[in-house]
C-alpha cells in the first residue's frame, strides 16, 4: 500500500542524495515535494506540518549544511521522523503475570476484528501459549459460525455457548480458560459506529467484567483520513491500548499507518499483511519506515526466513549451496521455503536496493505452481541427478506436468545458472544482483515463456 508514496519520496531523496551540497532552497522545494506527497497518502494534516516541520529544522542544521555527505543526512533525517510518527519503538502485547490473558478486539463493523481474533491467536500458539477464541459479536448472524469455523481451521478452541449477552459471553469465555487452563483469550466483539452510544457502552460493560490486560482497536488501513476520527472516538469511549492495522496489503494510499500513531498517541502493535492466517506481524515503525524509503527490511527478512525453514534444513540447504550443488530438490525445498516466506514482491523489496528495482513490477506467483509440477513430475533419480534428463524424459515431464518442453528446459538452465551463481557466492566472488541476474537465476524468465515466476512491468514484459 505504500508503493506509491515510497516512488515519489524515493524521486525527491534520490535529487537530495546526488548533490554535494545543500542550501536552504534545495531543503525547501524537497520539503515542498514531501508534504504534497504525504498529503496525497492520505496522511493527517496535523501530522503532515509536524513531520515537515522536524525535518526542517533538524536539516537546516549546521550537522547537515556542513556534513561531507548532506543529502544521505536528509534521508536519515526522513527516515527517523517517519520511525517517530509511527512510534519510535515496537510495542508488543502485555501478558499476565498471572494467566489467562485477557484480549478485547474493538473496531468498526467490516473492520476485520474476527480474521483479526484468528490471527493473534495463531501468533500466540506459534509463541508456545495456548489460546481461547471467544465469540462475543452477537449483533452479526454469521459471526460466531465464522469464528467457529476458523477455530476449527486452526486447532483452537471457541467458546460460544452464550448467545445472547455479549458481556456474559465474555465472562464465560474468561472463566471457561481459567477453569481449562488455557493462557491467552481473545475476545471478538461486534462491530460498531463510533456515534453508536448504546453499544459503546456496552463495550465498556465488556471492559469492566473481564479486566483486560489489552484492548486493541482493529482498524482498516484502508479508511485514510477517517482513520484518525475513528481511532479518536474509540480512545474517548473505549481507552484503548494498541491498534491493529488490517489490510496493509491492499491499495490503499498508507495514511492510516503515518496518522493513528501520532493522533492518538497509542501504539500500532500489529499489523496484517495479507488474507492468510499467518499474515499478521508485530509492527516495527523502523522497518516500515525503511520499507517506504526503499531500503529494505533486513531483519524481518531474517524472522521470515527463520520461521519458513528448521535450522538444520537451513544449515543443509546452505552447506549444499555454497559447493555449487543444487539438486531440483534443492530447488522445490528453497521455492517451497520462499513461498512460507510471504508474497514473493514482499520478499523482494525487503533486499535493500533489490525492492526499487522492481518498485513497478507485477510477480505472477502462479507461475511457481507450474515450477513445483515439473520438479514433480521428475522421479526422484531425474531431482538428484538433473543430468541424465534426455530429450525422450523432457517430453514426459512436459506431458505429466500440463507445460510445454520449451518451459522444461527454461528450467534446466535455470538451474544450471542459478548453481553456477551459489559456486560464485561459495567463492566469496559476488555479482551485482538485478532483474537480469535474477532472471538467469530461475526467479525471472530470460528470452521467452517460462515456468519461472513471471515478471511483467506495468508497459511491458521484461526479458
Amino acid at each position: 500500500m505504500f508503493d506509491t508514496l515510497s516512488t515519489k519520496l524515493n524521486t525527491v531523496l534520490g535529487g537530495l542524495r546526488s548533490r554535494g551540497r545543500l542550501d536552504e532552497e534545495t531543503i525547501a522545494k524537497a520539503l515542498r515535494e514531501i508534504r504534497l506527497a504525504l498529503l496525497e497518502a492520505d496522511v493527517n494534516l496535523d501530522v503532515v506540518k509536524d513531520f515537515t516541520a522536524a525535518v526542517r529544522e533538524r536539516a537546516l542544521g549546521q550537522e547537515v549544511l556542513e556534513s561531507l555527505t548532506p543529502g544521505q543526512q536528509v534521508v536519515k533525517i526522513v527516515h527517523d521522523e517517519l520511525t517517530r510518527i509511527m512510534g519510535g519503538g515496537d510495542s508488543r502485547l502485555a501478558f499476565a503475570g498471572r494467566p489467562p490473558t485477557v484480549v478485547l478486539l474493538v473496531g468498526l463493523q467490516g473492520s476485520g476484528k474476527t480474521t483479526a481474533a484468528a490471527k493473534l491467536a495463531l501468533m500466540t500458539r506459534k509463541e508456545g501459549r495456548t489460546p481461547l477464541l471467544v465469540a462475543a459479536d452477537l449483533q452479526r448472524p454469521a459471526a460466531i459460525a465464522q469464528l467457529e469455523q476458523l477455530g476449527r481451521q486452526l486447532g483452537v478452541p471457541v467458546s460460544s455457548a452464550e448467545r445472547s449477552d455479549p458481556v456474559a459471553a465474555a465472562r464465560a469465555g474468561v472463566e471457561r480458560a481459567r477453569s481449562q487452563g488455557l493462557d491467552v483469550v481473545v475476545v471478538d466483539t461486534a462491530g460498531r459506529h463510533q456515534i453508536d452510544s448504546d453499544l459503546m457502552a456496552e463495550l465498556g460493560r465488556i471492559r469492566d467484567e473481564v479486566k483486560p490486560h489489552n484492548v486493541l482497536l482493529v482498524l482498516d488501513a484502508m479508511t485514510g483520513q477517517q482513520a484518525v476520527e475513528v481511532a479518536t472516538a474509540f480512545l474517548d469511549q473505549v481507552a484503548f491500548d494498541g491498534i491493529v492495522l488490517t489490510k496493509l496489503d491492499g491499495d490503499a494510499r498508507g495514511g492510516a499507518a503515518l496518522s493513528v500513531r501520532a493522533a492518538t498517541g497509542r501504539p500500532i502493535k500489529l499489523a496484517s499483511l495479507g488474507e492468510k492466517l499467518d499474515q499478521l506481524e508485530v509492527f516495527h515503525p523502523d522497518r516500515m519506515a525503511s520499507r517506504i524509503l526503499g531500503m529494505g527490511d533486513v531483519l524481518t527478512l531474517i524472522e521470515k526466513a527463520e520461521a519458513a525453514a528448521s535450522e538444520e534444513d537451513q544449515a543443509e540447504l546452505e552447506a549444499r549451496l555454497r559447493a555449487g550443488e543444487l539438486t531440483f530438490d534443492d530447488f522445490l525445498t528453497s521455492y517451497r521455503m520462499m513461498r512460507r516466506m510471504g508474497p514473493l514482491k514482499g520478499v523482494i523489496s525487503m533486499i535493500p536496493g533489490l525492492g526499487k528495482q522492481f518498485q513497478d513490477v507485477d510477480v505472477d506467483e502462479r507461475e511457481v505452481a507450474r515450477i513445483e509440477a515439473i520438479i514433480l513430475s521428475m522421479t526422484p533419480d531425474e531431482r538428484r541427478r538433473p543430468e541424465i534428463i534426455d530429450g525422450s524424459r523432457r517430453v514426459r515431464i512436459a506431458n505429466g506436468s500440463g507445460t510445454a518442453v520449451q518451459q522444461v528446459n527454461h528450467l534446466l538452465n535455470s538451474r544450471k545458472q542459478m548453481q553456477k551463481l551459489m559456486k560464485q557466492l561459495g567463492t566469496g566472488k559476488m555479482p551485482a544482483l538485478s532483474p537480469e541476474l535474477l532472471a538467469r537465476g530461475g526467479l525471472a524468465p530470460a528470452g521467452g515463456s517460462a515456468p519461472a515466476v513471471t515478471l511483467r512491468t506495468r508497459k511491458r514484459r521484461r526479458r
